[in-house]
């Protein structure tokens, strides 16, 4: 873990976060800003920066936060669907370097890219 990660504080307990979802590898919570009615993050507790850095090693715990993300959506009430994002990097967008899969859904949710209709 990182000593200066606020999601490496997060998981050590240091800073409260409203939990979806806990075991020994992963953390899931609500985010503080919400983009739509329910609006939660998966982190692996591991401290892994970004996708860029995943590599072998991290196959298991990446098809685990997939696997959760459906699983705990579903919890959530989403039950029509939802969107998944990863962020990787600074030109992605990415603003906390520790690798976080947003689960986005509830409401009207726009489309990710305007695309103009012929």
């Amino acid at each position: 873990m990182s000593d200066n990660c606020i999601f490496c504080k997060i998981v050590r307990g240091e800073i409260p976060c409203k939990k979806a979802y806990e075991d020994d590898e992963v953390l899931a919570f609500h985010d503080i800003h919400p983009v739509a009615p329910v609006h939660f993050m998966l982190i692996p507790k591991l401290h892994l920066p970004s996708l860029l850095e995943a590599d072998e090693r991290h196959a298991a715990l990446l098809g685990k936060l997939l696997l959760l993300a459906p699983k705990l959506a579903q919890e959530q009430g989403l039950t029509n669907g939802f969107r998944t994002v990863i962020n990787s990097g600074k030109g992605g967008g990415q603003e906390v370097f520790h690798l976080h899969v947003h689960v986005i859904g509830g409401g009207n949710i726009p489309p990710m890219v305007k695309r103009d209709v012929a």
